[in-house]
């Protein structure tokens, strides 16, 4: 009978905490245009913010983590020591993001920074946000990017663009998590859609979460770079190796002026994933291959884009995928 009893209890305490849990949503659609000759992104975002928990709330903390770049007394700075590459350099090569101004659901809120982090701010509501209710927030950001200290950042024209916009931090039973950004630690976020839409030279190789959504042109043109890659891979060993050589000592036209350039905007979708990265370089040796699923019958086109200087390494990159 107290077996039984046990059995019973054991099964209700599981059956509450299933039914407590929750998890936010947030979907994004973000426009983005890349600079590469000031190294900046002018961007909008509009997010629906999606309140599932059993919680009332009056204000959503936000991360803008691009601001971790900006001086040496953020949590990033610090980690990183004295006797860091960003310790050690000047403010033009570091980076930020501003030119915020938050409206919800229309209407101009306000908001503040977090008292020790410049990368953490908080948004206030004008109303409050009630359990199953949703909010649309919209501001304007502005990036500085910086050079590649850590995730986010560029080298020349090679750009590595990640923790870039506005981002909700986690709320969650135990209540918000903002926090500012570290070089060694990963990040809680929220998970949900996104729609963003990035504008550049046309000359430039992109990667991004997600799909292209209007990628007929593009992906052929990426088509074409495969038999290049596939042309140097054919080369005799020696010449291989020269050819890696001459590349790897010359970025070729990567620090060329890019403002006559035509530009293009790629719109990338992804569903359920809790971030969005994008990196763009015009040099990178393009790979492309084919996975098939063998239990769900289902085929995955495979990409892999290196740097000429890498070519011996990533050679066989699409078999490193399989």
């Amino acid at each position: 009978m107290l077996r039984g009893l046990f059995i019973v209890f054991t099964f209700s305490v599981i059956f509450a905490q299933e039914s407590e849990y929750f998890q936010q949503n947030v979907d994004y659609n973000i426009e983005v245009t890349l600079n590469d000759t000031n190294h900046t992104l002018t961007a909008f975002e509009k997010l629906i913010y999606s309140n599932n928990s059993p919680d009332t709330l009056d204000f959503i903390w936000f991360h803008i983590w691009p601001n971790a770049y900006k001086n040496d007394s953020t949590a990033y700075a610090k980690q990183a020591g004295e006797n860091s590459r960003f310790a050690k350099s000047d403010s033009s090569e570091r980076g930020f993001i501003d030119s915020l101004d938050f409206s919800v659901n229309g209407q101009k809120v306000v908001w503040e920074n977090h008292p020790d982090w410049i990368d953490v701010i908080k948004v206030h509501l004008n109303d409050p946000l009630h359990p199953g209710d949703s909010v649309t927030i919209e501001t304007p950001f502005f990036v500085k990017i910086p050079l590649v200290f850590s995730r986010l950042g560029h080298t020349g024209r090679h750009y590595e663009i990640t923790q870039w916009y506005p981002k909700p931090a986690v709320y969650d039973h135990k209540g918000w998590h903002p926090m500012p950004y570290l070089n060694m630690g990963e990040f809680y976020s929220e998970f949900g859609s996104f729609d963003v839409k990035i504008s550049l030279p046309k000359d430039y190789r992109i990667m991004a979460t997600g799909d292209i959504v209007n990628g007929q042109a593009e992906y052929a043109w990426l088509d074409s770079l495969v038999g290049v890659a596939d042309s140097i891979n054919r080369l005799p060993e020696e010449e291989f190796k020269q050819w890696t050589k001459s590349h790897s000592e010359s970025r070729g036209d990567q620090e060329s002026d890019s403002s006559h350039i035509e530009m293009k905007t790629l719109h990338f979708h992804q569903e359920n994933v809790h971030d969005f990265a994008w990196f763009a370089d015009k040099t990178w040796l393009v790979r492309k291959g084919k996975l098939e699923l063998g239990d769900e019958k289902r085929m995955v086109t495979l990409w892999s884009f290196y740097m000429p200087k890498n070519a011996e390494q990533w050679s066989n990159s699409i078999e490193y995928l399989h």
